[in-house]
């Protein structure tokens, strides 16, 4: 498929647009945490067991991907394993760690309510090439080492 012609854009303008998708998306995320009886951050952390599929993340793992502490990734997990999301397991490498397991339910609840946008974002993606989705990805790829370096540098971890 041949991507279609676009129109001109700046960096600036493109930036522009980004954060108003961002903060659309925040809003988004407050809507489905609520919707699910989680707040963001324990969202966002069941985002990031659902994403390592059939390979449990240990409690460490999860803090470094959801850029947390350790000890409030021991919150969020008492309050997602509550709730009945996600439930600890040993390590089976090192009885000292832990892993965390989605439950199989809570897959089920979370792909119902994002469906429906994620099949709005691949109809947006049809109307783009290959080569065009690559940089697309590449971009947000990029952009949140960007965010995650920036986010160490105002926490003091990076000069």
């Amino acid at each position: 498929m041949q991507g279609n012609s676009r129109p001109p854009a700046t960096a600036g303008e493109a930036i522009q647009r980004m954060d108003a998708y961002v903060a659309l998306g925040l809003i988004g995320q407050q809507e489905v945490a609520q919707a699910l009886g989680l707040n963001v951050t324990d969202l966002t952390c069941l985002g990031h067991v659902l994403g390592a599929g059939a390979t449990p993340l240990a409690a460490g793992d999860l803090a470094e991907r959801a850029n947390l502490t350790t000890g409030a990734v021991t919150g969020v997990l008492n309050r997602l394993e509550k709730a009945g999301y996600a439930h600890r397991v040993p390590d089976p490498g090192d009885r000292r760690r832990v892993r965390v397991v989605a439950d199989p339910d809570a897959a089920v609840r979370v792909v119902e309510i994002y469906q429906p946008f994620y099949a709005r974002l691949e109809e947006i993606f049809a109307g783009y090439s290959p080569e065009e989705t690559a940089v697309i990805s590449d971009w947000f790829t990029r952009a949140a080492g960007a965010a995650r370096d920036h986010l160490d540098a105002l926490r003091g971890r990076k000069e």
